[in-house]
């Protein structure tokens, strides 16, 4: 492999990791490192489909309504939703997140806005300026 893209290879492979690193720390504020990848799936989906529904869920997920139920029931546990009963139909209840839900589901974003932020910490004005030109050739 030439000695170029090993580079970039190696820039870039840094750079994820610092955005893993940022993940990471979200999850520890939370009290929540050892989340999984499906639990984070899930939170993801309630804070995308807004008034979800246990079988709405489950059709979203493609997993059963149990299985919907019994993740909720460890999100509730873990302060990371709660149920809330439609006003208008007691038989209807959602899913809500809880504001450590929604920052676990939005823990990509925020960990994205953080390396962003470690970036321009180590870089004065002109570098942003030419790392801006350089990634929107690429993109």
């Amino acid at each position: 492999m030439p000695a170029r893209v090993e580079h970039l290879v190696e820039v870039f492979g840094r750079l994820m990791a610092i955005k893993s690193e940022c993940s990471s720390e979200i999850f520890s504020e939370c009290g929540l490192a050892d989340l999984t990848v499906t639990q984070v799936a899930y939170l993801k989906a309630i804070d995308e489909h807004h008034d979800v529904t246990f079988s709405r869920l489950a059709e979203i997920t493609s997993n059963s309504k149990p299985t919907v139920t019994e993740m909720i029931d460890r999100f509730v546990r873990m302060e990371c939703a709660y149920r809330q009963r439609c006003p208008d139909d007691g038989r209807v209840t959602y899913i809500r997140l809880t504001e450590k839900g929604r920052m676990i589901a939005n823990a990509e974003q925020n960990a994205l806005h953080r390396m962003i932020e470690r970036i321009m910490q180590n870089l004065d004005e002109d570098e942003v300026d030419l790392l801006l030109r350089v990634l929107r050739k690429v993109g």
